[in-house]
């Protein structure tokens, strides 16, 4: 069984930190958002991965080389964002076994991948939202099997939004019915979405069962990709801490994140920070933020705050995101 994970999104929400870095390569808690999927999946018994990469691949394709040297995977390069049913059909080369996970490359969630994996039937992942207009939203029957999924339904008639993680055990018949559908040219604002696949094959008598996920973070936004990395940092184990004594004159709030060949001097650091790679911190107070590698920040003050890398910022109290090679002097 292969995992799918389609990276090729702009992540247009997240702009203008994604002008230069892709979205699933944003840092999170030590980690990225890819590394993170990745990471959990292959704990769960899955070691075959297809992505589906676009915008910025090059460097998902450098950070796999990189970072996940004996990593089972092959690329598949979509070079026309055309929405997730035409990324997985894209993938259709590349699937030789009857079954497939489908992992969206900006969503973290809670749940166990091996048990979701030897269900009978394919599984569509669910969570409760307040506002179900904004996904794509499965309708259940009192046994959880899925009866009819619709994409940002204007009146939803179910609240259960589905997450971003699909097991597909009749994968045939997916990439036929994505065939059927794409063949037909019924884009949706230009975009197929696998949805409509779904349904089609829910039409077809295919059996289907939701399962619920007991937490999702959707990281396509700032205020959650924030969350996420709060949330991340609290569930790292205390040997994951960084050794405080290397910061003498400053004080570490835990939990945070600091990566190698960091320089802090004179500052207060957390709680909920995340900074890469040999970033300099001088007389500054951050918290609730995630800073890039390679950047310098000199008596400023941040809360919930993105911060991308080789960037420079000075003399400033706000709230941020700022994209990578960067400059800022508000001293």
């Amino acid at each position: 069984m292969k995992a799918i994970i389609p990276v090729a999104g702009a992540g247009t929400k997240l702009r203008p930190l994604t002008y230069t870095q892709p979205k699933a390569l944003i840092p999170l808690a030590g980690k990225t958002i890819l590394s993170v999927i990745i990471d959990q999946l292959l704990e769960g018994g899955v070691n075959q991965f297809v992505f589906v990469i676009g915008y910025l691949g090059e460097k998902i394709q450098r950070y796999l080389e990189k970072n996940y040297p004996d990593l089972d995977y092959t690329l598949v390069n979509q070079t026309d964002r055309k929405g997730l049913g035409h990324a997985i059909w894209l993938t259709r080369d590349e699937v030789e076994e009857a079954e497939m996970l489908i992992v969206l490359g900006d969503t973290i969630c809670d749940y166990n991948i091996r048990q979701v994996i030897q269900r009978p039937v394919s599984q569509i992942a669910v969570r409760k939202v307040e506002d179900p207009r904004r996904f794509g939203v499965a309708e259940l029957d009192e046994k959880e099997r899925v009866l009819r999924v619709v994409e940002k339904p204007i009146i939803p008639r179910s609240n259960l939004a589905m997450v971003g993680v699909y097991y597909i055990k009749e994968s045939a018949d997916l990439f036929a019915a994505l065939e059927e559908y794409i063949g037909k040219g019924q884009q949706d604002n230009g975009e197929y979405h696998l949805t409509v696949a779904l349904q089609m094959m829910i039409d077809k008598g295919i059996p289907f069962q939701a399962f619920r996920v007991s937490n999702w973070f959707d990281c396509g936004k700032k205020e959650s990709l924030l969350e996420t990395n709060a949330i991340l940092l609290k569930n790292m184990s205390a040997s994951s801490q960084p050794a405080l004594h290397r910061f003498g004159s400053s004080v570490i709030i835990p939990p945070v994140s600091i990566a190698e060949g960091c320089q802090i001097h004179h500052s207060i650091i957390g709680p909920h920070v995340s900074i890469g790679e040999n970033t300099s911190i001088e007389s500054s107070i951050i918290k609730d933020s995630i800073i890039g590698s390679y950047t310098e920040l000199e008596e400023v003050v941040l809360h919930s705050s993105i911060i991308g890398s080789d960037a420079t910022i000075r003399g400033l109290s706000q709230s941020l995101n700022i994209g990578d090679n960067t400059e800022i002097d508000l001293g």
